[in-house]
């Protein structure tokens, strides 16, 4: 018998950075207050549309449902998603064949628009190159009102670089704040969770003609799971360090 465990030193601020996101959590109903919004993002890519080949034998007396092995694949979708922390609720899904710089900075930009009343978005992300990217940088710029020179991408200022475009990206000042957990942290992003609810009521036991097909039954459940299921998460973690 034997247990996986990691210990990562990739990140020295690691315990800082998880004591800020979690701070952010129970901050979140009071900032709610002050017209202020919490979201936890993330992506699930690479979400397949299969067909079983033959039908499923529903459950009898006596007998466990049987579901045929063979699949038939019509292709696969990225999930986009924001965790409304205070809520619970989903908030602007995006559901698309790829997950690039451009559909995330695009996904931003939906979720912004949804409540133009807020005063600011608070972001909560991993470090994935498109949640570090040269179109974010410049969206924030533009709804920050902040009219300094950016830089050149790659080469200067504040687009120099993956450091120097998390540090624009996460400042408190902005009308919106992305928030990064550390590396091998993913488990700190709320819509983890939410994640494990969408396998196990639509995907792992799901039958999908097409990839349309999926995304109207993922729609679907969305829209549902808001108006019956949503409920903010019970964050018990408060950033201490493991000790098995």
């Amino acid at each position: 018998m034997s247990r996986y465990w990691l210990t990562s030193e990739e990140d020295p601020d690691k315990e800082p950075k998880i004591k800020a996101v979690c701070h952010l959590y129970r901050l979140a109903p009071l900032l709610a207050q002050q017209g202020e919004r919490v979201v936890s993002t993330d992506e699930m890519t690479g979400v397949q549309a299969l067909e079983r080949k033959y039908p499923t034998l529903p459950m009898v007396p006596g007998k466990v449902a049987r579901r045929e092995f063979e699949y038939i694949r019509h292709g696969t979708l990225a999930l986009i998603v924001n965790f409304d922390v205070v809520s619970g609720q989903i908030v602007a899904p995006s559901c698309g064949p790829r997950r690039t710089e451009e559909d995330f900075y695009q996904h931003t930009k939906r979720t912004v628009a949804t409540d133009p009343e807020v005063s600011r978005w608070h972001f909560v992300v991993d470090n994935l190159n498109i949640h570090l990217s040269e179109s974010l940088v410049r969206y924030v710029a533009e709804v920050s009102e902040i009219e300094q020179d950016l830089g050149e991408f790659g080469k200067s200022g504040i687009l120099h670089n993956k450091a120097s475009r998390a540090a624009f990206l996460s400042e408190p000042s902005h009308k919106i704040v992305f928030h990064y957990t550390p590396k091998h942290c993913s488990w700190l992003n709320q819509v983890e969770i939410w994640f494990s609810i969408l396998v196990r009521k639509v995907l792992r036991r799901g039958n999908f003609t097409s990839t349309h097909d999926l995304r109207e039954k993922v729609l679907a459940f969305i829209d549902y799971f808001n108006k019956t299921m949503a409920k903010p998460f019970r964050w018990t973690y408060e950033g201490k360090v493991l000790v098995i």
